[in-house]
């Protein structure tokens, strides 16, 4: 449904996105992942037709998107990361006038209007005005806004900036409602969580460039550990782990107040083997626990910046 092929935006000297490709396929949810000052919203910009790349293409469903009146642009809508409302006019009245932007009118307007309003959980209050809302409530009128004229892709810019746990997840159920309905989403943010809970698909900009590109278990093998084995020993203050190296799967291995943490790369393969060279070697041992890292691991392993830094 859309593909974009070899971006760049150049500001000055500044490459603000040097190369940048991707594609996304109806019913999936791709997550933008970088740094402020990465190249995301640039990017987003240029997929909306917003900004004219300096070179390469966007592609929607097949076709190139070419200049600011291509009627391919319909098939988008856009949630900025700014809230694009008026707050002295009811949430009615922004849609209507945003509706009437996008061509609709009359007994199509209305239906549109409803569906949106029905969707986002903010039907009784269409009559008030916005500047009565929440952020929260903002924020959910704001998508409402960009699904009037029924886009196939959407185009989402950390749409969570700001508002309370329960919009929070009522914006998270509107996308998932909208991917169930076959719809393309692509979705910035600054929170890891939402990458892991929403996207089926993550890309990682650095740099104005694609540095990962898979979904979080194709993420997760890129690390030299994906799981971590801790294990509580019974007598600890004499262990030493060191020969533990020597072992199959084996990445590392530490002692840290009085736990045995055992880094993995399979931890099917490995943890029996770990296991039975403790036991075998006389180390008894209370309690055995595994995770694996999160996103956030992964991105600062790649990257070597948090997703606030500059």
């Amino acid at each position: 449904m859309l593909e974009v092929k070899a971006l760049r935006k150049n500001y000055g000297k500044i490459a603000a996105v040097d190369g940048i490709s991707l594609r996304a396929d109806s019913a999936q949810t791709i997550g933008l992942l970088g740094p402020n000052g990465a190249g995301k919203t640039t990017t987003v910009s240029m997929i909306a037709g917003l900004l004219p790349p300096d070179s390469g293409e966007v592609l929607i469903d097949g076709s190139p998107l070419r200049g600011d009146t291509d009627p391919v642009k319909r098939k988008i809508g856009l949630v900025p990361q700014n809230i694009a409302l008026y707050d002295e006019l009811t949430a009615l009245a922004n849609l209507n006038f945003l509706g009437a932007l996008y061509g609709l009118s009359g007994a199509g307007l209305k239906r549109a209007i409803g569906e949106a309003l029905d969707l986002v959980g903010l039907t009784d209050r269409a009559k008030d005005k916005v500047a009565t809302f929440s952020g929260g409530m903002k924020r959910r009128l704001n998508l409402a806004a960009a699904l009037l004229h029924d886009p196939q892709i959407l185009l989402l810019d950390e749409p969570t900036v700001g508002v309370d746990p329960q919009s929070r997840n009522a914006i998270f159920d509107n996308l998932e409602t909208l991917k169930k309905r076959g719809k393309t989403l692509v979705y910035t943010t600054h929170y890891m969580e939402e990458a892991e809970r929403l996207c089926d698909r993550i890309i990682i900009i650095d740099h104005g460039k694609v540095i990962a590109n898979d979904t979080l278990h194709g993420l997760h093998r890129m690390l030299p550990v994906t799981n971590l084995l801790a294990i509580e020993l019974e007598s600890p203050d004499h262990f030493k782990p060191e020969p533990l190296l020597a072992l199959p799967e084996v990445e590392s291995a530490e002692v840290k107040e009085g736990v045995l943490k055992v880094g993995l790369h399979n931890l099917t393969t490995g943890a029996p083997s770990i296991l039975r060279w403790l036991a075998e070697s006389g180390h008894s041992y209370q309690h055995v626990t595994s995770e694996r890292p999160d996103l956030e691991t992964v991105f600062l392993t790649l990257t070597g910046r948090t997703l606030r830094d500059s």
